[in-house]
């Protein structure tokens, strides 16, 4: 090997190196974070619920929702780390549900939703009194929320245990009769429209009265009366995994569902028609068993 090389060879090693790290350092700084905390080189991500900031445009994303859930066409949004990073310091959901307990009455699930996406408040028959409502009003007066949709559901528990509660005049143990106690108007509206299968009556009456109640609220109707909120009631079938609108649908809303007439199956989706005034009869779903057991203690 020629020893006088040696240096200059050397020389070169080391000015090879030194561009090496210079241009790793300039590609790194090429996929640093941006000022809003996404990765260079990288799409940033979406603003949350860009096209549901109407009623009307919130009411259409949660039945296409629901309706990908009946077809089993799940897109299963907003449910990655992207999502979790875009929403960790803010939120703008499109929905306020309020639903039952039940366990087969996720909303999340059933309006195909993710992270982000819904206030959710569930409470059992759906039942409210100033904390509920409270919690209600949040979405609404602190981030624009502009859809609420008060959620019964076909066959519920709460509901069933309420009415033969009143109905036989025995208390619910414990905390369960302020449940029951809550649930009375919806009994007394269910026994006024007579008919069959009461307990579903009496689901459907708790989702009108319900509706009514926070449409009539001292600080949600000034948003109803301008068109920023829309307050509706549903049904969830449990057999058709379907939302059957009862009252409210906002004008220009798509993909909507509506009461059935007779012989048709609760919760099938039908086109989109003008909701049924609040408070009017509908079908009470004759021939849905109320089969779901009463909890030990409960009357029967």
């Amino acid at each position: 090997m020629d020893s006088a090389g040696l240096p200059r060879r050397t020389a070169l090693l080391a000015g090879g190196l030194a561009a090496f790290a210079v241009g790793t350092l300039s590609a790194c700084t090429a996929t640093a974070t941006t000022p809003s905390g996404g990765v260079r080189g990288r799409p940033e991500p979406a603003a949350p619920n860009p096209t549901a900031s109407t009623p009307a445009a919130a009411y259409a994303r949660l039945m296409e929702g629901n309706k990908r859930w009946v077809d089993g066409n799940l897109q299963h949004p907003d449910r990655d780390p992207t999502r979790r990073q875009l929403v960790a310091q803010s939120q703008t959901p499109f929905a306020v549900v309020l639903s039952c307990i039940d366990s087969r009455v996720a909303p999340e699930l059933l309006f195909d939703t993710g992270l982000g996406d819904i206030y959710v408040l569930r409470t059992g028959g759906q039942a409210v009194g100033p904390v509920v409502t409270g919690s209600v009003e949040y979405g609404p007066m602190t981030s624009a929320t502009p859809l609420v949709l008060v959620l019964g559901h076909q066959r519920c528990g709460a509901i069933d245990a309420a009415y033969k509660s009143a109905r036989d005049g025995k208390p619910l143990p414990g905390n369960l009769e302020a449940i029951a106690k809550a649930l009375r108007p919806a009994y007394e509206q269910a026994v006024r429209e007579g008919g069959p299968d009461p307990v579903d009556r009496m689901v459907r009456a708790q989702v009108r009265l319900t509706a009514d109640e926070l449409r009539a609220n001292a600080d949600l109707a000034p948003l109803v009366r301008k068109g920023s909120l829309a307050v509706v009631g549903g049904y969830y079938s449990l057999d058709t995994g379907a939302v059957e609108i009862l009252t409210g649908a906002p004008p220009g809303g798509t993909a909507s569902t509506t009461p059935e007439p007779s012989g048709t199956p609760a919760g099938t989706l039908t086109p989109s028609a003008a909701p049924a005034p609040s408070g009017s009869a509908t079908p009470s779903g004759t021939g849905l068993p109320t089969e779901n057991p009463l909890p030990t203690g409960l009357p029967s």
